[in-house]
């Protein structure tokens, strides 16, 4: 619903071969060989016992945490944000070597998802709260409904889920990176649980799909805690100021479909979610404004979600505006 890379997500590449291809571009392999080692992946990880593939996963995790790259360090600097300066520095290490476990756990369940029995996901994924039937109700009514999320817990997991729970399919944006067979193969693996994927460069520009598939009372997925370009809303977010994507909240204005935050996490050996109820667009102000308040209002419910899973943030990208290249800035040239 996270490379093909949904909507917002540039992760930092990791994952047995995703963790490796960050250790070998770390020493200038190039992108040929860590597309291989994704490819390579796919097609042994699903073959080993599940036991075998989490240790090993979890030892990649730990030893790419004491290494401190540039990822960890950035995922460090996001979670100092939420558990706030008076936490210690023994705290937030021991919180980024979880988090970094929980995102390797995301990418040994990407390459495992297909072999992972459809009935165990549908028992062990557990919905917090009441919106899960508002947000279906809203889907029989003919109303589109966009879910948007940080990037936490498993999205693709979460999208199988909801595929099979009811919605019957969905579609996202995914960010063009890397190889152009990795891209075919994250899009290929999307598809086939039942997903429609739009490029979000190398194509036509998605908004207009989205657009049309939220007035035909469909479901839209979207990964927004960062903005992939110059455009995106400056929002309060963790008390600094950071920048989403204001597409989400752009859909809804346009189309009147009900933008309904989403967090996601992981519960013991199954996962977890809480769909927040519906921001609504705003009574007054221009276009604009309404776009910038519901975007402020979604990154209050994101603020919840990861301060109840601090784990299952999955930021190992540049969030928040100091942290940010001046020259992205709106109004830089």
């Amino acid at each position: 619903m996270r490379q093909s890379v949904p909507a917002g997500e540039t992760a930092a590449h990791g994952a047995t071969a995703g963790a490796t291809a960050t250790v070998t571009r770390a020493h200038g392999l190039g992108e040929w060989l860590t597309a291989r080692l994704y490819l390579l992946a796919w097609a042994v990880v699903c073959r080993l016992p599940e036991a075998w593939t989490r240790r090993l996963f979890t030892l990649v995790a730990d030893v790419l945490w004491r290494r401190q790259s540039k990822g960890v360090l950035r995922l460090e600097a996001n979670l100092r944000r939420v558990i706030g300066s008076d936490a210690s520095d023994d705290e937030l290490r021991q919180l980024s070597r979880a988090g970094l476990r929980s995102y390797l756990r995301y990418w040994l369940e990407v390459f495992r998802l297909p072999v992972i029995p459809p009935e165990r996901y549908m028992t062990e994924f557990r919905m917090s709260g009441d919106q899960e039937e508002v947000a279906f109700g809203h889907l029989a009514a003919g109303r589109g409904v966009i879910f948007a999320l940080p990037h936490m817990g498993n999205y693709e997991v979460a999208g199988a889920w909801i595929i099979r729970r009811g919605a019957g399919s969905f579609t996202t944006v995914a960010e063009r990176l890397g190889s152009a067979a990795v891209f075919d193969r994250f899009l290929a693996f999307r598809q086939s649980l039942g997903m429609e994927v739009l490029p979000h460069v190398g194509g036509a520009g998605p908004f207009g799909v989205l657009e049309e598939r939220l007035r035909a009372g469909k479901l839209v997925c979207l990964v927004c805690d960062r903005d992939l370009t110059s455009h995106g809303a400056e929002v309060k977010f963790f008390g600094e100021a950071a920048r989403i994507a204001a597409g989400p909240a752009a859909l809804a204005v346009a189309t009147g479909a009900a933008l309904m935050p989403v967090a996601l996490w992981f519960d013991g050996a199954g996962w977890g979610a809480r769909i927040y109820p519906e921001i609504p667009v705003p009574a007054d102000g221009d276009q604009r404004e309404q776009i910038q308040a519901m975007s402020q209002q979604l990154a209050e419910a994101f603020e919840d979600g990861i301060s109840e899973h601090p784990t299952d943030w999955h930021m190992l990208q540049r969030v928040f505006v100091a942290d940010l290249d001046p020259t992205r800035l709106p109004g830089v040239r």
